[in-house]
């Protein structure tokens, strides 16, 4: 039965507004099967749309589905954190005022929130190791840069598949001009450093022409499963900042920090810009 949701779309990573990733959150899923909720993604055209149900485990405080135009992700980082802004406005009250429980395909995702900022703790990896070189070449290739500028590379797969090329310089990943009809089915990022000093660490873009995206604007995902293999292979240590989106017109600020654990956690602005609701 069509009824009106609330709906809100709210913009992550940036403390522009209209200068982050929005994701669009219908606030209330319940009755929708997944071929709605598709038809829904394709029609809001983000990379993201989201629909956020009842728990199904007393752990959480709510479930999310989270839809790009082709099709369902098991996880995504701007999502959650822009569902968890919405739903935190608009719908419910943690069960701990510090610490929202997420449920998703990809398990439980924790969500902290302190003075209106939030972050998430990256989920674990699916896949790790060096990409294989045939798969590398291919990359390069798409990418229209050379072998040796790859400085070097991982699968970073916490969900959605990742791959990534680090590259010497954040000059170096501005310059990507890829050809994704090389590698139409993979999800890849390219990551390059800053000089010393500068206000981010690093430079990110991320493709996905996988799922229909062909350049996500600002990706917590792959920052997150990138700050994994950063921090945890010592190429980088403590937290840093990452700027993405510029190529695109944004201004994406990401940061990414490790708690005592050595959990890595991924962190960004939030604010809600369009409210209302959606009728389905």
């Amino acid at each position: 039965m069509t009824r009106s949701r609330p709906y809100a779309q709210v913009d992550v990573f940036s403390a522009r507004p209209y200068q982050g990733n929005p994701v669009a959150v219908i606030l209330d899923g319940e009755g929708l099967d997944e071929e709605a909720m598709l038809r829904v993604a394709r029609w809001t055209n983000l990379s993201e749309t989201t629909f956020v149900l009842p728990a199904t485990t007393e752990e959480a405080d709510y479930r999310l589905r989270i839809f790009t135009p082709g099709g369902e992700l098991p996880f995504a980082g701007h999502p959650t954190l822009g569902s968890a802004h919405a739903w935190v406005e608009n719908v419910g009250v943690p069960r701990d005022q510090s610490l929202i429980v997420q449920e998703c395909a990809a398990g439980l995702i924790e969500v902290a929130h302190h003075d209106g900022l939030f972050s998430f703790a990256a989920p674990l990896l699916r896949r790790t190791g060096e990409l294989e070189e045939g798969f590398l070449n291919e990359v390069v290739a798409a990418f229209r840069i050379r072998r040796d500028q790859v400085l070097s590379h991982q699968w970073v797969d916490n969900g959605p598949g990742w791959a990534v090329v680090r590259l010497a310089t954040a000059e170096e990943v501005l310059d990507l001009e890829p050809d994704l009809s090389l590698i139409p089915t993979v999800m890849v990022g390219a990551i390059g450093a800053y000089p010393d000093g500068s206000e981010h660490a690093f430079e990110m873009r991320t493709f996905a022409p996988a799922i229909g995206v062909a350049e996500d604007p600002v990706c917590g995902s792959m920052n997150a499963s990138v700050g994994q293999w950063l921090l945890g292979s010592g190429a980088v240590t403590g937290g840093y900042r990452v700027s993405q989106g510029a190529k695109l017109g944004r201004a994406g600020d990401i940061t990414i920090s490790a708690d005592r654990d050595g959990r890595v956690w991924v962190g960004g602005a939030t604010a809600t810009l369009f409210r209302g609701t959606a009728v389905l």
